[in-house]
């Protein structure tokens, strides 16, 4: 694997691999599904900028050197609160176990901890409680739930 990282320019770069973390948290969401299937990449992106606006904000994509294709990205931010967060992570399908979610983790964790992060924080949609285990090798546990009210049809 070859990694690269950038800042924000680099966002457009992973659109069609967020895309594939839409997709999954769509087919997971209980109660969600209509929330993730118009949820754009663009509009995600706004919010994400929006919500970082003042911040770092990191973009770490992970390519397969054998076919030059991306596989997956890690984008973590650090507010003006010195909160570190890892917004969104993914890792195509068929190249999961092979430590490239490891890796993409660990950069971003190191990217924090050089930047003076005073705490770190993940969130994790419902249905995907899954990935759990995998935040959990690096130290981040369920502290609360959050709920929220689902439109009414």
């Amino acid at each position: 694997m070859h990694y690269v990282c950038g800042d924000e320019r680099m966002l457009d770069d992973i659109a069609e691999l967020w895309d594939g973390l839409r997709n999954h948290h769509q087919s997971h969401s209980k109660d969600f599904k209509q929330y993730y299937a118009e949820l754009t990449f663009e509009r995600r992106k706004v919010a994400l900028l929006e919500k970082t606006r003042g911040g770092k904000i990191r973009v770490d994509v992970a390519f397969d050197e054998a076919s030059g294709g991306k596989v997956g990205y890690c984008i973590s931010s650090i507010n003006q609160s010195k909160i570190g967060e890892v917004n969104s992570i993914y890792v195509a399908q068929d190249h999961r176990r092979l430590t490239v979610g490891d890796a993409l983790m660990r950069k971003a964790l190191a990217w924090m901890d050089a930047e003076g992060a005073e705490s770190k924080i993940v969130e994790v949609g419902a249905g995907n409680e899954e990935a759990f285990s995998f935040y959990a090798r690096y130290g981040f546990v369920p502290r609360s739930t959050l709920l929220k009210q689902k439109e009414r049809v």
